[in-house]
């Protein structure tokens, strides 16, 4: 049997080998981090990340075992083949962010856009092992070849995976990365094109997408972020003053007149128009009612506005902020808009900011706190679920000081009341004594926290009395005042009608109903 890259000579040999599977290990990377980058698309512009990384994950596997069965329909020039797979990928890698934010703008299918994108290329992806050990089978027995091959091929997915967390995203984002990943695909190409230049049967289509390939790489790296910022732009109805993504989410910043927005992976945070109505109410009732308010705890809360809202209280000696994105933080700290509006509450000498998770950090701290704040995303992803479950609040009531206080937000008692009640259940069973209170923000619709105080000896209904009697009068409030909190504090008809509230389970890590109880609400009707 001839040889498929018919190269003669021990060391031509130990050569071809080499070149093969450092090809191996750069495809490898680059495969991977096309895994990733679509996974983080899918994720920023349709929303849940562990249901977009499950999906993308699984079909660009499926798609790669597709491609590993169709390779065999690949009888000749096998060299040329992988070749142009890596042109290819090249061109497709390097446009996806592109072409994600670019349709973005114009249609609501952009799901499935993603989803075409992850299909061909990992079609393609799954093509290049059984080439490249197809084309190296003749240079060393099967047993070596395959393990050879796919030993590269798994160390360059550790490497990739360490770029990408580490380098790619947070420095190169999803502007740069995919040109990147586009530009290790085509050294690859042009490395086996002019290393094995002899061999190559179609030199002259290859040498054309080659140069194509080249001038389109420069060009994107040229207009990427233009293009980028213009899908952002067309999925804001304001202007955007501010974006950046990091490892952890997407955050933009929109200004409408004297108006500002702030936005984590498309859902809307605050608005200054009326972002008054949704942090006085979380954090006074609780400071209120506290016995002492000397040390504070807030989950969450990284634009520093229910921090500037803690602030206010003289007798607060200490401020812990925790909140897992340090690039939130050092925004709200630095940003002129955000300063603005937190009146610089992060620079105050009295607040200490740790990013963490939330859970991690309460399972490390070892301190007691007069109030917790729990300022953190709405529950509409399964990643969220340890931060709204059974053992969560255990936490939180240790870290209590005797008949201290905590509050977290806890979505919205109208669009999703299942959630709601759940999240007042799950806060119960964990031994808090517990008060649900509601308003409506215009920005973001009707809005519901749950109160809850590490005491035993307290019934609901004392606990309803004494928020009823708090005095705001000497407190510089926008919103806030006894009568509203009156409001606050009842509900209409519907919400904790016995038939619905009795059915509602109690969420924890291994059964995350709240997820379920959030999406059978009726945030999609709106």
């Amino acid at each position: 049997m001839l040889p498929l890259l018919s190269l003669s000579g021990a060391s031509s040999t130990r050569r071809v080998g080499f070149v093969l599977k450092a090809c191996m290990l750069a495809t490898g990377c680059a495969g991977i981090v096309a895994e990733f980058v679509l996974s983080t698309l899918a994720t920023y512009l349709i929303g849940n990340a562990i249901v977009q990384w499950t999906l993308v994950m699984s079909l660009m596997l499926f798609a790669m075992g597709l491609g590993s069965r169709l390779s065999r329909h690949f009888n000749r020039h096998l060299l040329d083949t992988f070749i142009m797979v890596e042109f290819s990928l090249s061109l497709l890698c390097a446009l996806a962010a592109e072409v994600a934010y670019g349709l973005s703008a114009y249609t609501n299918y952009i799901a499935l856009i993603i989803y075409g994108q992850a299909f061909v290329i990992g079609g393609l992806i799954g093509l290049e092992i059984p080439l490249v050990t197809r084309l190296n089978q003749a240079y060393e027995e099967l047993r070596i070849n395959i393990s050879g091959v796919m030993e590269k091929d798994y160390y360059g997915a550790l490497l990739g995976g360490l770029i990408f967390a580490f380098v790619a995203l947070p420095y190169f984002g999803l502007t740069y990365t995919p040109i990147a990943l586009g530009g290790v695909n085509f050294l690859v190409a042009a490395v086996l094109l002019f290393r094995f230049h002899s061999l190559v049967r179609r030199k002259r289509l290859l040498l054309g997408l080659a140069g194509l390939c080249a001038v389109l790489l420069v060009t994107l790296a040229l207009v990427a972020e233009p293009v980028i910022q213009y899908g952002e732009q067309r999925k804001y109805r304001d202007k955007v003053i501010y974006a950046q993504q990091t490892p952890y989410q997407k955050i933009v910043l929109t200004q409408w007149k004297d108006y500002y927005w702030l936005f984590i992976n498309g859902q809307e945070q605050f608005s200054t128009y009326d972002e008054e109505k949704y942090h006085e109410p979380l954090v006074h009732p609780a400071m209120q009612l506290a016995v002492n308010t000397a040390d504070v705890l807030i989950l969450g809360g990284g634009d520093g506005l229910a921090l500037r809202e803690i602030l206010k209280y003289p007798a607060v000696r200490a401020v812990t902020l925790v909140d897992l994105d340090p690039a939130m933080t050092e925004l709200a700290a630095s940003h002129d808009v955000l300063r603005r509006i937190n009146r610089d509450a992060l620079h105050d000498a009295k607040v200490k900011v740790v990013n963490a998770d939330a859970a991690e950090f309460l399972s490390r701290d070892n301190r007691l706190y007069s109030v917790i704040i729990v300022d953190l995303p709405d529950p509409d992803s399964v990643d969220l679920m340890h931060v709204y479950a059974l053992d969560f609040y255990r936490q939180i009531k240790r870290h209590l000081v005797r008949g201290g206080v905590m509050v977290t937000q806890a979505t919205s008692p109208y669009f999703s009341k299942k959630a709601f009640l759940c999240i007042n259940k799950t806060m119960q069973a964990a031994g808090l004594a517990t008060l649900p209170y509601h308003n409506q923000v215009p920005t973001m619709g009707e809005w519901g926290w749950v109160l809850g105080v590490d005491r035993q000896d307290i019934t609901p209904a004392r606990l309803k009395h004494a928020v009823l009697n708090l005095s705001f009068a000497d407190l510089p409030t926008r919103f806030v005042n006894r009568e509203a909190m009156t409001a606050m504090v009842h509900f209409g008809k519907g919400i904790f009608d016995s038939e619905v509230a009795n059915t509602i389970r109690i969420n924890t890590q291994h059964n995350p109903v709240l997820y379920r109880y959030y999406l059978d609400g009726s945030w999609g009707v709106y």
